[in-house]
């Protein structure tokens, strides 16, 4: 879903474009003026959604760097119309709906169910209002509860995303298989929403969500430290002091010749540009990082022994 489309603005709007734009579509479809028609309701519901995300600075930038897909894997329906009211937000624009002084609240959703659900359905106070005929064409179903999950997945899995399948139980001792796509770039923690496939409803309405809380596994060669990956290399001490080349291994297999200075010191890091994890749609890869260590030998030979003796006279 794209919400710069929905509200007809530009990715650059700035926040007095968009309320401008939401006011404008929201005259147009909000449902005083379209009762029964169920496209109109349903473009209303799209547009809000789009003005929830793009009118708050925090939401808008998740938006931007991980795009449709990754925001709605993000976020909730719950999570989009938290602390958001429509009511006052129309009444502000100067749209009063008819009827009987309801209130429109969308603060996102407390017990299941579509956050929408008291700005449809809600009677008024006094006669009634423009929306008594959603409520009565809709009878009242509550929502399946939720499912969490934890899903592994592997650096590799990170750096270039992946789909994968997953077997949940059903009632009755069925199973259903679930493909979820993996967005490259995510890290262990975050949460991904599948719409519809937690529990079914007790009472016939729309199924929970699924969320899966992910967890990447170490990798035996490379640390990621965020977008950035390190890997440790070990040198000599004569290659440490008088500078070489060296061979470093990429997550995608691929081999870089990178160049030792003379004189690098352990725990120097060497930064390779653009070699680490991806930051999102919008954002630079990550780096990769060569960490040196310097290997200090636990036996010498004596003519060794007798070389270090003499660095050690020389001052070194």
């Amino acid at each position: 879903m794209d919400y710069y489309k929905l509200l007809e603005v530009e990715r650059t709007a700035d926040g007095k474009d968009i309320k401008k734009a939401y006011r404008k579509l929201a005259l147009k479809y909000h449902p005083d003026r379209n009762k029964d028609n169920k496209e109109a309701e349903e473009k209303f519901k799209k547009i809000s959604e789009a003005y929830a995300v793009l009118s708050d600075p925090e939401k808008r930038k998740q938006y931007d760097t991980y795009g449709s897909e990754g925001f709605q894997q993000r976020y909730s329906q719950e999570d989009i119309f938290r602390n958001v009211d429509l009511g006052d937000i129309l009444k502000e624009f100067g749209i009063n709906f008819g009827g009987g002084g309801g209130s429109f609240n969308v603060r996102g959703n407390q017990g299941g169910g579509s956050p929408f659900g008291s700005f449809f359905h809600q009677g008024g106070q006094g006669g009634g209002t423009p929306f008594q005929s959603f409520h009565q064409q809709r009878p009242t179903q509550t929502k399946g509860g939720d499912l969490s999950l934890e899903l592994a997945i592997t650096l590799l899995e990170v750096l270039n995303g992946a789909e994968k399948t997953i077997s949940l139980g059903r009632p009755g001792g069925s199973s259903e298989k679930v493909s979820v796509k993996i967005p490259a770039g995510i890290d262990s923690g975050k949460k991904l929403r599948v719409s519809g496939k937690g529990s079914p409803s007790p009472t016939g309405g729309p199924a929970g969500d699924l969320f899966l809380l992910i967890k990447v596994l170490p990798h035996q060669t490379f640390i990621r430290d965020g977008d950035d990956l390190i890997i440790e290399h070990n040198l000599p001490f004569s290659q440490a002091a008088l500078g070489t080349k060296i061979e470093v291994p990429t997550l995608e297999g691929k081999k870089l010749n990178v160049k030792i200075p003379a004189g690098t010191s352990p725990g120097a890091k060497l930064r390779l540009k653009g070699n680490g994890l991806p930051g999102g749609p919008h954002a630079p890869r990550g780096d990769l990082y060569v960490k040196i260590t310097i290997d200090v030998p636990k036996k010498l030979s004596k003519a060794q022994k007798k070389l270090i003796e003499d660095l050690q006279e020389a001052g070194l």
